[in-house]
């Protein structure tokens, strides 16, 4: 949710690296963008709701020079969606502005104390109160990073800060708490951004901060304390992602390019974590010795959105490989239960950004609790990288399209390895099942391709039901969460209502919905619930239902029941879930383009959802 760039340095043109970093965050979610410059002792600014390009017009030329610059895209949460409300914001005297990822839950008590010491407010936006709070410490003190500490320690919420001002030129101050900020190290300059990729062109070099720290960054160096001034030394990250990997590369999207790119992806997750002739699997980072691992009791995986419909798979891969108890929690929910969490619970948190709010306060309170705590994620150094006890990366490269995709698959690989790895190490399976686990994994790329050939033949089909208002995926086993997984896709990118049901649960309510005019998904793969599937699909058929399945190559049988097949390769019953959800992707994915919607950058939705 939102973007936010900053840069200082020496270059001569700062105006294209922020419109730039703005472009690269797009698929964040937003709806409207601002950039503020200091330049020849004022600061140049201009915020237009709509697109970057929005924005590109209303600047006209550009803004030649300059060497200090913020930017920002809103995704509106306090005030609406209009030109006043998008920032940057400024404070009283028009010199001191800044950029504001998260949301400031105090901010109408602020904002009333302010307002009875004269400060006057153009917007209705949580994210002014900022400004005005640092330039009544400013006023004070002097001293622009002292004034945003100060300011910080009344603030209670969620901040990726960015403030720069016209008393200080030279200066450019970062701060975070729950809304993820990277420092780009370049040559004589400094990118400051909400994640990496407005960084890559630049340098690889990263620092990433921790919640309540103050980043203060001149064209010298840099320096980062706590609120209360106290040095913090910070580890410099070399990025392992490649500036190409966040382009289209000759793809019409950003997803349809992640889609495809699900060979690969699906590869660099297991890459390096598997020894095929002795049967093994190994892990750099788990940080948890075996001898803890052997006493887990209970397993609690954690996420939201896609991420909790992947938990769901690793679910069943867990308990079927490791008979270990394992449960399935959204991460939104789980504080507020009171869960129930001893020093034998496993707790692993699943998140492609390593970001997502409540997975990370889910994470702090199985910490609190006591539980051992695992991260499953795709960015190194993110929040949730950072502060479990160990983890797994992904290694899927950025992922830039809304609507997750290959972190969808690979986080099941993931979830899948350490299944083998500790059902292994607490003799659930012996080396001869082992090999035979890993062999089925290194199949699935090449079944992958074989899916992603049937792209044209799944367009086809995606012009028969566009302009059908309601879907009904059904699925059972381990992919029944892909039945729920596909009709999420459908919903976030085509904006077509959509719902995913076991497909045993159709007779108690979802049958009612049956006539000609409801589309019906099945997952139908030659499974041990294959018959029952078919005898759902019998009882949609006597209703005049349309039925699509994806079913397993050489089943002619189905054939005689749907109206439209799709045929995937065969694999375990484990791994099935990896290869039935792509023909649903692609659906989707068509469907959605048939419909001249915005794949990449969905209504409404935000890439990580930084706030709760």
């Amino acid at each position: 949710m939102c973007g936010i760039v900053g840069y200082i340095g020496k270059r001569k043109d700062i105006y294209p690296v922020l419109i730039k970093g703005l472009k690269r965050l797009e698929y964040r979610g937003y709806d409207s963008a601002g950039v503020a410059i200091i330049k020849d002792g004022e600061i140049i600014s201009e915020k237009k709701i709509g697109k970057i390009k929005e924005l590109e017009k209303k600047v006209g030329k550009g803004i030649i020079g300059g060497e200090v610059g913020i930017a920002h895209t809103r995704w509106a949460t306090h005030g609406g969606v209009t030109d006043e409300n998008a920032h940057p914001h400024f404070d009283c005297n028009n010199k001191i502005a800044i950029v504001h990822n998260g949301i400031i839950e105090n901010w109408q008590t602020l904002k009333k104390l302010l307002e009875e010491e004269g400060h006057k407010f153009k917007t209705n936006t949580d994210s002014e109160i900022l400004a005005h709070l640092i330039e009544k410490y400013y006023k004070e003190v002097k001293d622009l990073a002292k004034a945003t500490r100060l300011a910080l320690k009344k603030v209670i919420g969620a901040y990726g800060l960015l403030v720069i001002s016209l008393d200080e030129p030279d200066k450019l101050v970062v701060a975070r708490k729950g809304s993820p900020v990277a420092i780009g190290i370049g040559k004589a300059e400094y990118i400051v951004a909400s994640d990496a990729t407005p960084i890559l062109e630049y340098t690889k070099k990263v620092i990433y901060l921790d919640d309540e720290e103050v980043a203060v960054i001149n064209h010298e160096g840099y320096k980062v304390v706590d609120l209360e001034n106290s040095d913090k030394e910070k580890k410099v990250n070399n990025l392992d992602w490649d500036i190409t990997m966040a382009e289209k590369m000759g793809y019409d999207t950003f997803m349809l390019k992640e889609i495809f790119e699900q060979p690969d992806s699906i590869t660099n997750t297991f890459r390096g974590r598997i020894i095929p002739e002795e049967g093994k699997i190994k892990f750099g980072g788990l940080n948890i010795s075996d001898e803890e691992l052997k006493g887990v009791k209970r397993i609690i995986i954690s996420a939201c959105g896609t991420a909790y419909y992947a938990c769901l798979i690793g679910e069943y891969i867990i308990e079927n490989l490791t008979e270990i108890p394992t449960e399935v929690e959204y991460a939104s929910e789980f504080r507020y239960k009171k869960p129930v969490i001893n020093g034998d619970c496993l707790f692993i948190a699943v998140t492609q950004s390593g970001e997502t709010t409540d997975t990370l306060f889910a994470l702090r309170e199985a910490k609190n609790l006591g539980a051992k705590t695992l991260g499953i994620c795709n960015v190194v150094g993110s929040s949730i990288a950072r502060e479990v006890d160990g983890g797994i990366y992904l290694h899927s490269g950025p992922e830039i399209g809304v609507a997750s995709t290959k972190a969808f698959t690979s986080m099941i690989v993931a979830q899948y390895l350490f299944g083998i790895y500790l059902a292994e190490l607490i003799g659930k399976v012996d080396t001869k099942q082992t090999k035979e686990l890993i062999y089925e994994l290194q199949q699935l790329p090449d079944s992958v391709r074989r899916i992603l050939t049937l792209s044209d033949e799944i367009r086809e089909i995606a012009a028969k039901y566009q302009d059908n208002r309601n879907f009904l995926y059904l699925g059972r086993g381990n992919n029944f969460p892909i039945a729920l997984e596909g009709a999420l896709k459908l919903k976030e990118i085509s904006y077509i209502h959509a719902e995913g049901y076991p497909a045993a649960e159709m007779k108690h309510g979802p049958i009612a919905l049956i006539d000609e005019n409801m589309p019906v998904v099945f997952i139908a793969t030659k499974d041990k619930v294959y018959e029952k599937i078919m005898s759902n699909m019998q009882e949609v058929k006597a209703r005049k239902g349309k039925i699509i399945a994806v079913a397993n190559e050489g089943d002619k049988e189905i054939a005689k029941i749907a109206d439209d097949v799709i045929y995937i390769p065969k694999t375990i019953d484990l791994l099935n879930p990896i290869l039935t959800v792509i023909p649903l992707q692609l659906l989707a994915y068509h469907i959605a383009q048939r419909k001249c919607c915005d794949v990449d950058k969905p209504r409404n939705l935000a890439k990580s959802v930084t706030v709760e």
